[in-house]
């Protein structure tokens, strides 16, 4: 069985990546184990790979307006019935949201409880089951409330990536695109030569890219686990893509508004005279505008609103917004100072180049 080992000031943790379902009878079956599963992917497999779950596992139905403090409470109450006592270990079944909302629960909940997560979408297998970080939304501000508490194993499991909906599956695949990129050139161009079958959900392409993606955010996380300092870079696409998702209210997925966050970006970074034209070119049409699929309407790419959201981007600390952006040798900086105008131009080029993809 594959294994990636992670290090974590909290706790050092292992990615294990088991070739048939027979762990997670295993893993159900120790002792003060509650279990959380996603009612999506309950839905999807019960009758496979999840079928030897006991009577008491906890369906927890999952959406991006659940990702917040009232969601925990409930959780609270389900093992506050089941007797939950320190020493318990917590097993989530799911996507990123329910990564989150039951990762904070465990890092709060009698100061933090054993926790282990099986990842089953694209976006959870290759990104945010490391990194250590849990995330709640507050009011309209998306992961404004959160903490830092890996899981003490994590088990990515291949098959679940196959019942992935159209939309969710790309989704995904937006945060694959972005760490291959910032891995730089030669990472770029193996995902460009593996994309024809990842888009036919090849298994052992999915894995490839999988892994890759986990190996590349390990790399940028080494020695900055709490988000200090290089770690800051995996936002690339997201300052845009946040602000996106908040103001179409989070019809446009996470993942995607990431792709569309990469394309502003490179936009924005060719204006600067970092990026060639030849390079926003070859990015955009061999990779992320191949995997727009859900660009929601044009209403919202609404500037006072795109403003109003970046204006409250968490990881904004001086005056002009923050915007991660990449040079022709794809090396990557954190912009402080981007302003209104250059905000104004970036989103004009993003609207015709979407007009046309």
């Amino acid at each position: 069985m594959h294994v990636i080992n992670m290090k974590s000031n909290v706790r050092d943790y292992a990615v294990s990546f088991p070739d048939s379902a027979d762990f997670i009878r295993g893993l159900a079956a120790r002792p003060d184990t509650i279990v959380v599963v996603d009612s999506n992917a309950w839905h999807l497999h019960k009758d496979g790979c999840l079928k030897d779950l006991s009577a008491s596992t906890v369906i927890f139905p999952v959406s991006e307006e659940r990702k917040n403090l009232k969601s925990v409470e409930e959780l609270y109450d389900r093992f506050m019935e089941s007797a939950a006592k320190k020493n318990m270990t917590l097993i989530s079944i799911g996507g990123g949201i329910l990564q989150d909302i039951t990762g904070f629960a465990a890092t709060t909940l009698y100061r933090g409880i054993n926790w282990i997560f099986l990842p089953t979408t694209l976006l959870a297998q290759a990104d945010s089951c490391i990194g250590s970080k849990t995330s709640l939304n507050y009011k309209r501000f998306k992961n404004l409330v959160g903490t830092f508490y890996p899981p003490s194993e994590v088990y990515i499991y291949a098959p679940f990536l196959a019942t992935l909906r159209e939309v969710d599956f790309f989704s995904g695949l937006g945060e694959v695109i972005k760490l291959h990129i910032m891995g730089g050139g030669k990472t770029t161009k193996e995902l460009v030569e593996l994309l024809p079958r990842i888009l036919k959900r090849e298994p052992d392409a999915l894995m490839t890219c999988v892994k890759n993606s986990l190996m590349i955010k390990r790399n940028y996380m080494e020695g900055d686990e709490f988000d200090l300092g290089r770690r800051n870079l995996l936002n690339f696409g997201h300052c845009f893509g946040h602000a996106l998702e908040t103001v179409s209210e989070y019809a446009i997925p996470h993942g995607q508004a990431v792709v569309i966050g990469m394309v502003f970006a490179n936009i924005a970074a060719e204006a600067r005279g970092w990026l060639s034209s030849e390079q926003t070119g070859f990015l955009s049409r061999e990779l992320l505008l191949k995997t727009i699929v859900e660009k929601g309407n044009f209403s919202d790419y609404n500037y006072a609103k795109i403003l109003e959201a970046m204006q409250k981007d968490k990881k904004r600390t001086g005056r002009g917004l923050a915007v991660v952006m990449m040079r022709d040798d794809f090396s990557f900086d954190k912009v402080v100072d981007f302003g209104e105008s250059e905000l104004k131009t970036a989103l004009d080029g993003l609207k015709r180049i979407l007009a046309i993809a």
